[in-house]
């Protein structure tokens, strides 16, 4: 159980990270152009930044795999 296991080299530039957003948590400006919504999804890079915000999950993955990235749920 403790014996490191080699990963070889992980390339994670085009992995994207896919997560639920409270629109309460958002900028007023975002907020005043969607006030029937309770959240959102959001694109994320490695580093965090926010590359996009979506209306639902699985437009969320289309869009990353339309842009040639690996997108992953994050809870």
């Amino acid at each position: 159980m403790d014996t490191k296991f080699d990963f070889g080299d992980t390339d994670t530039t085009n992995l994207v990270y896919i997560r639920r957003v409270a629109t309460s948590t958002l900028p007023h400006e975002i907020r005043e152009q969607i006030p029937e919504m309770e959240a959102m999804y959001a694109v994320h890079d490695a580093d965090g930044e926010r590359l996009a915000l979506v209306r639902d999950r699985s437009l969320a993955f289309v869009l990353a795999r339309q842009n040639e990235l690996t997108p992953v749920s994050v809870h």
